[in-house]
């Protein structure tokens, strides 16, 4: 899986899962356009370590929720680069909340980043691929948009959308030798499953075959495969990474 003389974009990339998939981009050969929201002195770390690895990577702030702002982010990567291989969307917020608690403002924030920042992303990316008639679209989803969690209705919402959205733009885009697919992790180790009560921990490691919590860069190595060659005839697929959570 050499991804070398290519050009990746990852969105949210400054932690957790978004960093490992950025970092292991690199180790394949590829050079790193780094998106990330409100974190630079992460980003710059994420930065300088993908650079210890020979490899060339820009940062990119942009809230993906932000149309605009998305817009301008694409206009100058274009103005930048001759051409972009990879898109991966990655950025991604939750605001738990159970149903009838929940706020309409809650609702929407992650509807917006999560669902409609994929949106945003692979509709300016994709002009360009369709000219170059190649490239890589690879969406993260979550097991919790194939099988629900109660008090993540909203995040349920978008990651479910994040599938919908990928099987239709794959549709649409195949002919053009651009493949559009997910990944959807289960339960990884970040920042935001740490913050988790240990009774939930515990109760959700009992749902796992495997017997045990993943690591970011299990996504990463899943996203790596489908950003390469060898996965050129694969489009408009989920890939669970989840330890046989979802069956």
């Amino acid at each position: 899986m050499n991804l070398e003389r290519k050009t990746a974009i990852v969105t949210g990339a400054s932690r957790g899962i978004g960093r490992a998939i950025a970092l292991e981009l690199a180790k394949k050969g590829a050079d790193v356009l780094l998106n990330y929201n409100g974190s630079v002195d992460r980003a710059r770390e994420v930065k300088a370590e993908i650079e210890r690895l020979g490899k060339n990577a820009q940062l990119y702030q942009c809230d993906v929720a932000d149309y605009s702002a998305c817009e301008t982010m694409f206009r100058d990567i274009f103005a930048e680069h001759s051409g972009l291989d990879i898109l991966v969307n990655n950025a991604g917020i939750t605001r738990d909340g159970l149903l009838m608690r929940m706020s309409e403002e809650a609702f929407d924030s992650v509807i917006d980043t999560n669902l409609k920042g994929t949106f945003h992303c692979m509709r300016f990316a994709a002009r360009q691929m369709m000219k170059q008639r190649s490239g890589r679209i690879i969406n993260l989803s979550s097991i919790v948009g194939v099988a629900g969690n109660a008090g993540q209705t909203n995040y349920a919402a978008s990651k479910a959308g994040v599938i919908g959205l990928t099987k239709a733009a794959a549709k649409e885009l195949a002919s053009r030798k651009i493949t559009v697919n997910a990944v959807a992790p289960g339960f990884i180790e970040t920042d935001m499953t740490a913050r988790l009560p240990e009774k939930i921990r515990e109760q959700t490691l009992l749902q796992i075959p495997a017997g045990s919590f993943g690591k970011a860069e299990d996504v990463a190595h899943a996203v790596v495969f489908l950003a390469s060659e060898e996965a050129g005839y694969i489009t408009g697929q989920v890939l669970h990474v989840d330890g046989g959570m979802a069956m």
